[in-house]
Protein backbone atom coordinates (compact mmCIF):
# COMPACT_ATOMS: atom_id res chain seq x y z
CA UNK A 1 0.00 0.00 0.00
CA UNK A 2 3.40 2.54 0.33
CA UNK A 3 3.50 2.14 -3.37
CA UNK A 4 -0.25 3.86 -3.64
CA UNK A 5 -0.19 6.00 -0.89
CA UNK A 6 3.42 7.27 -2.76
CA UNK A 7 0.89 7.52 -6.18
CA UNK A 8 -1.61 9.63 -4.05
CA UNK A 9 1.18 12.42 -3.59
CA UNK A 10 1.63 12.63 -7.40
CA UNK A 11 -2.08 14.26 -7.43
CA UNK A 12 -0.59 17.38 -4.70
CA UNK A 13 -0.27 19.72 -8.46
CA UNK A 14 -3.43 19.02 -9.14
CA UNK A 15 -5.30 19.12 -5.79
CA UNK A 16 -7.65 21.74 -6.86
CA UNK A 17 -9.47 19.13 -9.63
CA UNK A 18 -9.44 16.31 -7.45
CA UNK A 19 -10.71 18.06 -4.57
CA UNK A 20 -13.69 19.58 -6.37
CA UNK A 21 -14.24 16.07 -8.21
CA UNK A 22 -14.95 14.48 -4.61
CA UNK A 23 -17.06 17.54 -3.20
CA UNK A 24 -19.45 16.96 -7.04
CA UNK A 25 -18.94 13.06 -5.79
CA UNK A 26 -20.84 14.08 -2.58
CA UNK A 27 -23.08 16.52 -3.91
CA UNK A 28 -24.49 14.24 -6.41
CA UNK A 29 -24.84 11.41 -3.79
CA UNK A 30 -26.67 13.46 -1.20
CA UNK A 31 -28.92 15.22 -4.06
CA UNK A 32 -30.27 11.68 -4.64
CA UNK A 33 -30.49 10.64 -1.20
CA UNK A 34 -32.96 14.24 -0.56
CA UNK A 35 -34.36 13.49 -3.87
CA UNK A 36 -35.83 10.04 -3.13
CA UNK A 37 -36.56 10.90 0.81
CA UNK A 38 -37.95 13.81 -0.41
CA UNK A 39 -39.99 11.95 -2.71
CA UNK A 40 -41.22 9.23 -0.38
CA UNK A 41 -42.42 11.30 2.12
CA UNK A 42 -44.15 14.11 -0.27
CA UNK A 43 -45.90 10.67 -2.17
CA UNK A 44 -46.90 9.38 1.61
CA UNK A 45 -47.79 12.79 2.77
CA UNK A 46 -49.91 13.69 -0.26
CA UNK A 47 -51.71 10.39 -0.17
CA UNK A 48 -52.55 10.59 3.71
CA UNK A 49 -53.89 14.08 3.01
CA UNK A 50 -56.36 12.78 -0.01
CA UNK A 51 -58.21 10.86 2.98
CA UNK A 52 -58.26 13.53 5.65
CA UNK A 53 -60.47 15.60 3.75
CA UNK A 54 -61.02 19.04 2.39
CA UNK A 55 -59.82 20.98 5.11
CA UNK A 56 -56.49 19.03 5.51
CA UNK A 57 -55.72 19.34 1.98
CA UNK A 58 -55.88 23.30 1.95
CA UNK A 59 -54.04 23.57 4.77
CA UNK A 60 -51.00 21.38 2.91
CA UNK A 61 -48.46 22.99 1.00
CA UNK A 62 -47.83 21.21 -1.85
CA UNK A 63 -45.97 24.05 -3.24
CA UNK A 64 -42.34 23.77 -1.68
CA UNK A 65 -42.10 19.97 -1.02
CA UNK A 66 -42.81 19.74 -5.18
CA UNK A 67 -40.27 22.55 -5.55
CA UNK A 68 -37.97 20.83 -3.71
CA UNK A 69 -37.81 17.50 -5.75
CA UNK A 70 -37.25 19.17 -8.85
CA UNK A 71 -34.15 21.17 -7.35
CA UNK A 72 -33.19 17.95 -6.02
CA UNK A 73 -33.56 16.44 -9.33
CA UNK A 74 -31.82 18.99 -11.00
CA UNK A 75 -28.96 19.54 -8.85
CA UNK A 76 -27.85 15.75 -9.05
CA UNK A 77 -27.94 16.19 -13.05
CA UNK A 78 -26.32 19.01 -12.70
CA UNK A 79 -23.57 17.79 -10.20
CA UNK A 80 -23.17 14.16 -11.83
CA UNK A 81 -22.18 16.16 -15.19
CA UNK A 82 -19.98 18.67 -13.60
CA UNK A 83 -18.41 15.72 -11.12
CA UNK A 84 -18.13 13.34 -14.61
CA UNK A 85 -15.50 16.53 -16.00
CA UNK A 86 -13.84 17.07 -13.19
CA UNK A 87 -12.80 13.99 -12.27
CA UNK A 88 -11.97 12.60 -16.10
CA UNK A 89 -9.61 15.67 -16.63
CA UNK A 90 -7.88 15.01 -12.84
CA UNK A 91 -7.48 11.94 -14.28
CA UNK A 92 -6.18 12.55 -17.43
CA UNK A 93 -3.67 15.00 -16.19
CA UNK A 94 -2.45 12.43 -13.66
CA UNK A 95 -2.14 9.14 -16.35
CA UNK A 96 -0.04 12.58 -18.00
CA UNK A 97 2.07 13.25 -15.50
CA UNK A 98 2.54 9.55 -14.53
CA UNK A 99 4.33 8.98 -17.98
CA UNK A 100 6.11 11.92 -17.91
CA UNK A 101 7.64 10.80 -14.37
CA UNK A 102 8.66 7.03 -15.67
CA UNK A 103 9.68 8.09 -18.98
CA UNK A 104 11.95 10.79 -17.02
CA UNK A 105 12.71 7.81 -14.17
CA UNK A 106 13.51 5.03 -17.55
CA UNK A 107 15.88 7.56 -19.29
CA UNK A 108 18.83 7.80 -17.07
CA UNK A 109 18.87 3.94 -16.70
CA UNK A 110 19.33 3.15 -20.16
CA UNK A 111 20.84 1.60 -22.39
CA UNK A 112 23.43 0.05 -19.18
CA UNK A 113 20.68 -0.34 -16.51
CA UNK A 114 17.81 -1.98 -18.69
CA UNK A 115 20.47 -4.45 -20.25
CA UNK A 116 18.60 -7.03 -18.25
CA UNK A 117 14.77 -6.33 -19.16
CA UNK A 118 12.53 -7.84 -21.81
CA UNK A 119 11.29 -5.25 -23.95
CA UNK A 120 7.46 -6.16 -24.09
CA UNK A 121 7.81 -6.12 -20.38
CA UNK A 122 9.11 -2.55 -20.40
CA UNK A 123 6.33 -1.50 -22.69
CA UNK A 124 3.75 -3.44 -20.42
CA UNK A 125 5.17 -1.43 -17.58
CA UNK A 126 5.04 2.07 -19.37
CA UNK A 127 1.91 1.44 -21.10
CA UNK A 128 -0.85 -1.52 -19.20
CA UNK A 129 0.84 -0.54 -15.52
CA UNK A 130 0.43 3.62 -16.13
CA UNK A 131 -2.96 3.12 -17.22
CA UNK A 132 -4.21 0.81 -14.73
CA UNK A 133 -2.81 3.75 -12.36
CA UNK A 134 -4.53 6.36 -14.45
CA UNK A 135 -7.76 4.82 -13.06
CA UNK A 136 -6.92 4.92 -9.19
CA UNK A 137 -8.39 7.95 -8.48
CA UNK A 138 -11.51 7.71 -10.94
CA UNK A 139 -12.16 4.08 -9.57
CA UNK A 140 -10.68 3.98 -6.08
CA UNK A 141 -9.89 7.21 -4.50
CA UNK A 142 -12.82 8.83 -5.46
CA UNK A 143 -15.36 6.28 -4.70
CA UNK A 144 -13.97 5.81 -1.32
CA UNK A 145 -13.69 9.14 -0.21
CA UNK A 146 -17.21 10.19 -1.64
CA UNK A 147 -18.48 7.20 0.25
CA UNK A 148 -17.36 7.98 3.36
CA UNK A 149 -17.81 11.87 3.39
CA UNK A 150 -21.48 11.20 2.16
CA UNK A 151 -22.38 7.94 4.51
CA UNK A 152 -21.02 10.00 7.70
CA UNK A 153 -23.91 12.95 6.43
CA UNK A 154 -26.71 10.79 6.09
CA UNK A 155 -26.62 8.83 8.71
CA UNK A 156 -26.41 12.06 10.70
CA UNK A 157 -29.17 13.32 8.81
CA UNK A 158 -31.34 10.12 10.03
CA UNK A 159 -30.08 10.52 13.16
CA UNK A 160 -31.84 14.10 13.55
CA UNK A 161 -34.95 12.11 13.02
CA UNK A 162 -34.17 9.03 14.63
CA UNK A 163 -31.05 8.01 16.70
CA UNK A 164 -32.20 4.55 15.77
CA UNK A 165 -32.75 5.08 12.15
CA UNK A 166 -29.46 6.97 11.75
CA UNK A 167 -27.39 3.91 13.66
CA UNK A 168 -29.17 1.47 11.48
CA UNK A 169 -28.51 3.33 8.28
CA UNK A 170 -24.67 3.70 9.66
CA UNK A 171 -24.73 -0.52 10.08
CA UNK A 172 -25.80 -1.33 6.58
CA UNK A 173 -23.41 1.13 4.90
CA UNK A 174 -20.65 0.06 6.99
CA UNK A 175 -21.59 -3.68 6.03
CA UNK A 176 -21.78 -2.49 2.21
CA UNK A 177 -19.47 -0.20 2.09
CA UNK A 178 -16.42 -1.57 4.28
CA UNK A 179 -16.86 -5.77 5.25
CA UNK A 180 -18.37 -7.01 1.72
CA UNK A 181 -15.60 -4.59 0.05
CA UNK A 182 -12.73 -6.32 2.31
CA UNK A 183 -14.33 -9.58 1.08
CA UNK A 184 -13.91 -8.82 -2.23
CA UNK A 185 -10.50 -7.11 -1.90
CA UNK A 186 -9.70 -10.96 -0.23
CA UNK A 187 -10.70 -12.63 -2.61
CA UNK A 188 -9.53 -10.82 -5.46
CA UNK A 189 -6.04 -9.94 -4.57
CA UNK A 190 -4.44 -13.37 -5.88
CA UNK A 191 -6.35 -13.41 -8.96
CA UNK A 192 -5.53 -9.52 -9.67
CA UNK A 193 -2.23 -10.27 -8.84
CA UNK A 194 -1.97 -12.98 -11.67
CA UNK A 195 -3.64 -10.65 -14.21
CA UNK A 196 -1.12 -7.93 -13.94
CA UNK A 197 1.73 -10.46 -14.33
CA UNK A 198 -0.03 -12.04 -17.05
CA UNK A 199 -0.83 -9.71 -18.79
CA UNK A 200 2.90 -8.89 -18.66
CA UNK A 201 4.20 -12.02 -19.48
CA UNK A 202 1.55 -12.41 -22.28
CA UNK A 203 2.71 -8.80 -24.04
CA UNK A 204 6.45 -9.72 -23.43
CA UNK A 205 6.11 -12.81 -25.35
CA UNK A 206 3.97 -11.24 -28.17
CA UNK A 207 6.69 -8.50 -28.57
CA UNK A 208 9.47 -11.17 -28.67
CA UNK A 209 7.49 -13.18 -31.21
CA UNK A 210 6.85 -10.57 -33.96
CA UNK A 211 10.59 -9.01 -33.34
CA UNK A 212 11.73 -12.32 -33.81
CA UNK A 213 9.40 -13.85 -36.28
CA UNK A 214 11.61 -14.66 -39.13
CA UNK A 215 14.07 -16.92 -36.76
CA UNK A 216 10.53 -18.53 -35.37
CA UNK A 217 9.55 -19.34 -39.02
CA UNK A 218 12.81 -20.20 -39.89
CA UNK A 219 13.30 -22.52 -37.17
CA UNK A 220 10.13 -23.78 -37.10
CA UNK A 221 9.22 -22.95 -33.85
CA UNK A 222 6.05 -20.33 -33.91
CA UNK A 223 3.58 -23.06 -32.78
CA UNK A 224 5.57 -23.49 -29.96
CA UNK A 225 5.47 -19.92 -29.14
CA UNK A 226 1.93 -19.43 -30.23
CA UNK A 227 1.57 -22.22 -27.58
CA UNK A 228 2.94 -20.22 -25.09
CA UNK A 229 1.14 -17.01 -26.01
CA UNK A 230 -2.36 -19.28 -25.82
CA UNK A 231 -0.99 -21.04 -22.47
CA UNK A 232 -0.36 -17.00 -20.81
CA UNK A 233 -3.82 -16.20 -22.39
CA UNK A 234 -5.89 -19.13 -21.36
CA UNK A 235 -4.33 -18.56 -17.26
CA UNK A 236 -4.99 -14.44 -17.96
CA UNK A 237 -8.80 -15.23 -19.15
CA UNK A 238 -9.25 -17.72 -16.11
CA UNK A 239 -7.86 -14.93 -13.53
CA UNK A 240 -10.42 -12.22 -15.36
CA UNK A 241 -13.33 -15.26 -15.00
CA UNK A 242 -12.56 -14.98 -11.71
CA UNK A 243 -12.52 -11.54 -11.13
CA UNK A 244 -15.74 -11.26 -12.71
CA UNK A 245 -17.34 -13.46 -10.60
CA UNK A 246 -15.88 -12.07 -7.65
CA UNK A 247 -17.26 -8.47 -8.78
CA UNK A 248 -20.59 -10.18 -8.97
CA UNK A 249 -20.48 -11.31 -5.78
CA UNK A 250 -19.23 -7.80 -4.39
CA UNK A 251 -22.54 -6.33 -6.60
CA UNK A 252 -24.81 -8.59 -5.32
CA UNK A 253 -24.00 -9.06 -1.49
CA UNK A 254 -24.20 -4.70 -1.60
CA UNK A 255 -28.15 -5.05 -2.94
CA UNK A 256 -28.37 -7.68 -0.45
CA UNK A 257 -27.10 -5.23 2.45
CA UNK A 258 -29.24 -2.39 0.74
CA UNK A 259 -32.47 -4.51 0.73
CA UNK A 260 -32.48 -5.57 4.00
CA UNK A 261 -31.44 -2.59 5.33
CA UNK A 262 -34.51 -0.62 3.51
CA UNK A 263 -36.64 -3.52 5.00
CA UNK A 264 -35.49 -2.90 8.32
CA UNK A 265 -36.42 0.33 8.01
CA UNK A 266 -40.23 0.21 7.94
CA UNK A 267 -40.77 -2.13 11.04
CA UNK A 268 -38.61 0.30 12.87
CA UNK A 269 -40.82 3.61 11.34
CA UNK A 270 -43.80 1.55 12.33
CA UNK A 271 -42.72 1.71 15.64
CA UNK A 272 -41.31 5.01 16.01
CA UNK A 273 -44.69 6.29 14.36
CA UNK A 274 -47.08 4.08 17.12
CA UNK A 275 -44.45 6.02 19.79
CA UNK A 276 -45.71 9.00 18.09
CA UNK A 277 -42.28 10.33 17.53
CA UNK A 278 -42.34 10.27 13.97
CA UNK A 279 -45.53 10.83 11.44
CA UNK A 280 -46.33 8.30 9.31
CA UNK A 281 -45.07 9.50 6.08
CA UNK A 282 -41.76 9.71 7.43
CA UNK A 283 -41.49 5.85 7.38
CA UNK A 284 -41.83 6.16 3.45
CA UNK A 285 -38.84 8.65 3.67
CA UNK A 286 -36.75 6.00 6.36
CA UNK A 287 -36.98 3.16 3.49
CA UNK A 288 -36.52 4.89 0.32
CA UNK A 289 -33.68 7.18 1.94
CA UNK A 290 -32.30 4.17 2.76
CA UNK A 291 -32.25 2.54 0.17
CA UNK A 292 -31.08 5.98 -2.04
CA UNK A 293 -27.89 6.30 0.34
CA UNK A 294 -26.37 2.73 -0.83
CA UNK A 295 -25.62 4.94 -4.19
CA UNK A 296 -22.76 6.19 -2.26
CA UNK A 297 -21.03 2.42 -1.36
CA UNK A 298 -22.16 0.65 -4.31
CA UNK A 299 -18.73 1.08 -6.62
CA UNK A 300 -16.92 -0.15 -3.01
CA UNK A 301 -16.66 -3.45 -3.70
CA UNK A 302 -15.45 -2.99 -7.55
CA UNK A 303 -12.77 -0.59 -6.04
CA UNK A 304 -11.51 -2.80 -3.68
CA UNK A 305 -11.10 -5.66 -6.08
CA UNK A 306 -8.97 -3.26 -8.31
CA UNK A 307 -6.79 -2.31 -5.30
CA UNK A 308 -4.99 -5.56 -5.69
CA UNK A 309 -3.99 -5.06 -9.39
CA UNK A 310 -3.44 -1.71 -8.70
CA UNK A 311 -0.91 -2.36 -6.07
CA UNK A 312 1.07 -4.46 -7.83
CA UNK A 313 1.27 -2.12 -11.04
CA UNK A 314 2.81 0.60 -8.50
CA UNK A 315 5.04 -1.47 -7.84
CA UNK A 316 6.04 -2.45 -10.52
CA UNK A 317 6.31 0.83 -11.86
CA UNK A 318 7.83 2.43 -8.83
CA UNK A 319 10.64 -0.66 -8.90
CA UNK A 320 11.48 0.68 -11.97
CA UNK A 321 11.54 4.36 -11.11
CA UNK A 322 13.82 3.56 -7.99
CA UNK A 323 16.66 2.01 -9.21
CA UNK A 324 19.66 3.99 -9.16
CA UNK A 325 20.85 5.01 -12.37
CA UNK A 326 24.04 3.60 -13.44
CA UNK A 327 25.78 7.29 -13.40
CA UNK A 328 25.44 9.68 -10.99
CA UNK A 329 24.82 13.33 -12.68
CA UNK A 330 26.54 16.48 -11.57
CA UNK A 331 24.11 19.46 -10.81
CA UNK A 332 26.37 21.11 -13.54
CA UNK A 333 29.14 20.82 -16.29
CA UNK A 334 32.46 23.16 -16.52
CA UNK A 335 32.59 25.28 -19.67
CA UNK A 336 33.85 23.21 -22.92
CA UNK A 337 37.73 22.92 -22.82
CA UNK A 338 39.89 24.32 -25.74
CA UNK A 339 41.53 21.38 -26.66
CA UNK A 340 39.26 17.72 -26.64
CA UNK A 341 41.90 15.50 -26.18
CA UNK A 342 40.64 12.38 -24.43
CA UNK A 343 43.11 10.39 -21.09
CA UNK A 344 42.29 7.55 -19.87
CA UNK A 345 44.74 6.86 -16.35
CA UNK A 346 44.06 3.33 -14.96
CA UNK A 347 40.53 2.96 -15.93
CA UNK A 348 38.46 0.22 -14.72
CA UNK A 349 34.39 -0.45 -14.66
CA UNK A 350 33.07 -3.64 -13.57
CA UNK A 351 29.10 -3.64 -14.40
CA UNK A 352 26.43 -4.61 -11.41
CA UNK A 353 26.92 -7.91 -10.41
CA UNK A 354 29.60 -8.91 -12.94
CA UNK A 355 32.14 -11.21 -11.31
CA UNK A 356 35.27 -9.70 -13.48
CA UNK A 357 35.56 -6.39 -14.83
CA UNK A 358 35.11 -5.06 -18.29
CA UNK A 359 38.07 -2.80 -18.54
CA UNK A 360 41.11 -3.23 -16.21
CA UNK A 361 43.57 -0.37 -15.31
CA UNK A 362 43.49 1.29 -18.92
CA UNK A 363 45.78 3.77 -20.22
CA UNK A 364 45.31 5.14 -22.67
CA UNK A 365 45.64 8.60 -24.86
CA UNK A 366 43.80 9.55 -27.71
CA UNK A 367 45.10 13.38 -29.41
CA UNK A 368 42.71 15.82 -30.44
CA UNK A 369 42.04 14.68 -34.56
CA UNK A 370 43.55 11.66 -34.06
CA UNK A 371 42.19 8.39 -35.31
CA UNK A 372 42.53 5.23 -33.40
CA UNK A 373 41.16 1.41 -34.18
CA UNK A 374 40.29 -0.55 -31.24
CA UNK A 375 40.99 -4.43 -31.90
CA UNK A 376 39.62 -7.12 -29.76
CA UNK A 377 37.51 -10.01 -30.49
CA UNK A 378 33.91 -10.19 -28.75
CA UNK A 379 33.87 -9.97 -25.44
CA UNK A 380 37.61 -7.93 -24.52
CA UNK A 381 35.89 -4.29 -23.60
CA UNK A 382 35.44 -2.66 -26.59
CA UNK A 383 32.17 -1.55 -26.61
CA UNK A 384 32.52 -1.13 -22.67
CA UNK A 385 34.98 1.25 -23.62
CA UNK A 386 32.60 3.46 -25.45
CA UNK A 387 29.97 3.02 -22.85
CA UNK A 388 32.54 4.68 -20.68
CA UNK A 389 33.54 7.46 -22.91
CA UNK A 390 29.28 8.43 -23.37
CA UNK A 391 29.10 7.93 -19.41
CA UNK A 392 26.60 5.03 -19.99
CA UNK A 393 28.34 3.12 -17.52
CA UNK A 394 30.87 4.68 -14.47
CA UNK A 395 34.34 3.83 -13.83
CA UNK A 396 35.24 2.03 -10.50
CA UNK A 397 38.75 3.22 -10.67
CA UNK A 398 41.20 5.52 -11.81
CA UNK A 399 40.54 8.96 -13.89
CA UNK A 400 39.21 9.59 -17.43
CA UNK A 401 39.07 13.36 -18.68
CA UNK A 402 38.22 14.73 -22.00
CA UNK A 403 40.62 18.45 -21.90
CA UNK A 404 41.41 17.76 -19.02
CA UNK A 405 38.06 17.90 -17.36
CA UNK A 406 37.00 14.84 -15.38
CA UNK A 407 34.19 12.91 -17.07
CA UNK A 408 32.50 12.40 -13.97
CA UNK A 409 32.19 16.50 -13.71
CA UNK A 410 30.41 16.54 -17.14
CA UNK A 411 26.89 16.01 -17.25
CA UNK A 412 25.79 12.94 -19.64
CA UNK A 413 24.20 15.01 -22.06
CA UNK A 414 26.61 17.29 -21.97
CA UNK A 415 29.57 14.95 -22.49
CA UNK A 416 27.39 12.84 -25.26
CA UNK A 417 26.82 16.28 -27.13
CA UNK A 418 30.24 15.98 -28.46
CA UNK A 419 29.68 12.16 -29.88
CA UNK A 420 28.44 11.07 -33.05
CA UNK A 421 28.17 7.15 -32.54
CA UNK A 422 27.55 5.11 -36.14
CA UNK A 423 27.20 1.52 -35.27
CA UNK A 424 26.40 -1.83 -36.82
CA UNK A 425 22.82 -1.79 -35.08
CA UNK A 426 21.04 0.80 -36.47
CA UNK A 427 17.89 2.00 -34.85
CA UNK A 428 15.19 3.05 -37.30
CA UNK A 429 12.18 4.89 -36.45
CA UNK A 430 8.40 4.16 -37.94
CA UNK A 431 7.84 7.36 -39.74
CA UNK A 432 9.58 9.34 -42.44
CA UNK A 433 13.01 9.31 -43.76
CA UNK A 434 12.91 13.13 -42.78
CA UNK A 435 11.72 12.19 -38.91
CA UNK A 436 14.31 10.06 -38.75
CA UNK A 437 16.72 12.43 -40.07
CA UNK A 438 15.55 15.16 -37.98
CA UNK A 439 16.58 12.89 -34.62
CA UNK A 440 20.28 14.37 -35.52
CA UNK A 441 19.25 17.49 -35.66
CA UNK A 442 15.09 18.64 -34.86
CA UNK A 443 16.00 22.30 -36.95
CA UNK A 444 17.97 21.06 -40.38
CA UNK A 445 16.10 22.76 -43.15
CA UNK A 446 15.50 20.65 -46.17
CA UNK A 447 18.70 21.50 -47.81
CA UNK A 448 21.08 20.31 -44.79
CA UNK A 449 18.82 16.68 -44.73
CA UNK A 450 20.12 16.98 -48.69
CA UNK A 451 23.70 17.09 -47.82
CA UNK A 452 24.11 15.00 -44.92
CA UNK A 453 22.00 12.38 -47.87
CA UNK A 454 24.78 13.47 -50.06
CA UNK A 455 27.46 13.00 -47.73
CA UNK A 456 25.93 9.46 -46.86
CA UNK A 457 25.71 8.47 -51.02
CA UNK A 458 22.02 7.98 -49.86
CA UNK A 459 20.77 11.04 -51.62
CA UNK A 460 19.59 9.45 -55.49
CA UNK A 461 17.70 6.71 -53.59
CA UNK A 462 16.12 9.21 -51.95
CA UNK A 463 15.33 10.98 -54.63
CA UNK A 464 13.76 7.66 -56.39
CA UNK A 465 11.74 7.15 -53.98
CA UNK A 466 8.00 8.39 -54.73
CA UNK A 467 7.35 10.62 -51.52
CA UNK A 468 11.14 11.60 -51.48
CA UNK A 469 11.94 12.74 -47.87
CA UNK A 470 8.41 11.60 -46.59
CA UNK A 471 8.84 8.16 -47.91
CA UNK A 472 8.07 5.98 -44.78
CA UNK A 473 10.36 3.54 -43.51
CA UNK A 474 8.37 1.19 -41.73
CA UNK A 475 8.77 -0.56 -38.54
CA UNK A 476 12.29 -0.87 -37.77
CA UNK A 477 13.14 0.20 -40.99
CA UNK A 478 11.89 -2.88 -42.81
CA UNK A 479 11.50 -0.74 -46.22
CA UNK A 480 15.32 0.16 -46.23
CA UNK A 481 18.04 -2.75 -47.02
CA UNK A 482 20.52 -2.93 -44.45
CA UNK A 483 23.18 -1.18 -46.25
CA UNK A 484 20.26 1.86 -46.90
CA UNK A 485 19.73 1.27 -42.70
CA UNK A 486 23.78 1.89 -42.31
CA UNK A 487 23.84 4.92 -45.20
CA UNK A 488 20.80 6.41 -43.06
CA UNK A 489 22.45 6.51 -39.87
CA UNK A 490 25.94 8.00 -41.75
CA UNK A 491 23.21 10.74 -42.56
CA UNK A 492 22.10 11.37 -39.25
CA UNK A 493 26.12 11.51 -38.08
CA UNK A 494 26.84 14.36 -41.33
CA UNK A 495 24.09 15.90 -39.47
CA UNK A 496 25.77 16.62 -35.95
CA UNK A 497 28.61 18.50 -36.30
CA UNK A 498 30.39 16.77 -33.56
CA UNK A 499 33.99 16.75 -32.66
CA UNK A 500 34.20 12.76 -31.44
CA UNK A 501 33.37 9.79 -34.17
CA UNK A 502 32.86 7.19 -32.47
CA UNK A 503 32.09 3.46 -34.92
CA UNK A 504 31.05 0.11 -33.14
CA UNK A 505 31.61 -2.04 -36.26
CA UNK A 506 29.45 0.10 -39.03
CA UNK A 507 30.67 -2.12 -41.71
CA UNK A 508 29.62 -5.64 -40.25
CA UNK A 509 27.27 -7.88 -42.10
CA UNK A 510 27.41 -5.75 -45.22
CA UNK A 511 28.52 -7.22 -48.27
CA UNK A 512 32.40 -6.10 -50.67
CA UNK A 513 30.68 -3.77 -52.62
CA UNK A 514 28.62 -2.15 -50.39
CA UNK A 515 30.78 -1.42 -46.94
CA UNK A 516 33.24 -0.11 -50.04
CA UNK A 517 30.60 2.43 -50.47
CA UNK A 518 29.85 3.06 -47.36
CA UNK A 519 33.57 3.13 -46.35
CA UNK A 520 34.52 5.85 -49.05
CA UNK A 521 31.16 8.53 -47.49
CA UNK A 522 32.51 7.15 -44.11
CA UNK A 523 36.22 8.65 -44.87
CA UNK A 524 34.53 11.71 -46.08
CA UNK A 525 32.63 12.55 -42.52
CA UNK A 526 35.53 11.58 -40.25
CA UNK A 527 37.77 14.28 -41.66
CA UNK A 528 38.55 16.88 -38.60
CA UNK A 529 36.95 14.86 -36.16
CA UNK A 530 38.71 12.73 -33.29
CA UNK A 531 37.57 8.84 -34.52
CA UNK A 532 37.37 5.73 -32.66
CA UNK A 533 36.22 2.38 -34.41
CA UNK A 534 35.86 -0.54 -33.25
CA UNK A 535 36.47 -3.87 -34.84
CA UNK A 536 37.54 -7.43 -34.81
CA UNK A 537 38.47 -7.35 -37.86
CA UNK A 538 41.98 -5.92 -39.65
CA UNK A 539 40.72 -5.46 -43.04
CA UNK A 540 41.23 -1.90 -44.58
CA UNK A 541 43.64 -1.06 -41.40
CA UNK A 542 47.24 0.59 -42.93
CA UNK A 543 50.40 0.14 -41.72
CA UNK A 544 50.48 3.52 -40.28
CA UNK A 545 46.80 3.54 -38.93
CA UNK A 546 47.21 3.49 -34.67
CA UNK A 547 46.14 0.74 -33.16
CA UNK A 548 44.55 -0.51 -29.58
CA UNK A 549 44.30 -4.11 -28.72
CA UNK A 550 42.18 -5.13 -25.83
CA UNK A 551 41.92 -8.42 -24.36
CA UNK A 552 39.95 -9.29 -21.20
CA UNK A 553 39.17 -5.39 -20.54
CA UNK A 554 43.28 -4.41 -20.95
CA UNK A 555 45.15 -3.16 -23.24
CA UNK A 556 48.08 -5.58 -24.87
CA UNK A 557 48.95 -3.55 -27.70
CA UNK A 558 49.35 -0.48 -28.49
CA UNK A 559 50.96 1.18 -31.58
CA UNK A 560 50.96 1.49 -35.58
CA UNK A 561 49.45 -1.23 -37.35
CA UNK A 562 52.33 -2.03 -39.61
CA UNK A 563 54.50 -1.98 -36.75
CA UNK A 564 53.17 -4.31 -34.28
CA UNK A 565 52.04 -6.96 -37.16
CA UNK A 566 55.65 -7.22 -37.60
CA UNK A 567 56.61 -7.65 -34.03
CA UNK A 568 55.76 -10.71 -32.10
CA UNK A 569 52.81 -9.77 -29.88
CA UNK A 570 48.86 -10.73 -30.37
CA UNK A 571 48.36 -8.22 -33.42
CA UNK A 572 50.72 -10.16 -35.39
CA UNK A 573 49.54 -13.18 -34.23
CA UNK A 574 46.15 -12.08 -35.42
CA UNK A 575 47.37 -10.97 -38.94
CA UNK A 576 49.96 -14.19 -39.34
CA UNK A 577 45.79 -16.38 -38.80
CA UNK A 578 44.13 -14.07 -40.69
CA UNK A 579 46.81 -14.34 -43.85
CA UNK A 580 46.81 -18.65 -43.34
CA UNK A 581 42.71 -17.94 -43.44
CA UNK A 582 42.78 -16.08 -46.82
CA UNK A 583 44.88 -18.74 -47.86
CA UNK A 584 42.87 -21.49 -47.47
Amino acid sequence: MRDLIRLLRLYAPYRVWVLAGIGLGVLTVLANFALLALSGWFLAATGVVGVAGYAAQNAFNFFTPAAGVRFFATLRVLARYAGRLVDHEATFRLLARLRMVAYAGLEPLAPVGLAGERGGDLLSRLVADIDRLGDFFLRVASPFMIAAAAALVMALGFAIVSPEAGLLLLLGLVVAGVAVPLASLGLGRRPAGAAVALQATMRADLVDSVQGMAELLTCNASGAMAERVDAASAALLAAQRRLAAIAGFGAAAGLLVAGLTMLAMLPLGGALADAHRIAGPVIALLALGAMAAFEAVAPLPAAFQLLGGMADSARRVFDLLDRPPPVAEPASSPRRPARLDLRLDGVSLRYPGAAHPALAGIDLAIAEGEHVTILGRSGAGKTSLFNLLLRFAPHEAGTATIGGVDLAAIRGDDLRSLFTVVSQTTAIFAGTLRDNLLLARPDADDAALWRALETARLADFVRARPGGLDSLVGEAGAKLSGGEARRLSLARAALRATPFLLLDEPTEGLDPLTEAEFRRALAGLAAGRTVIAITHRLDHLADDDRVVMLAEGRIVADGRFGALRQGAGPVARLSRLREMSLRF
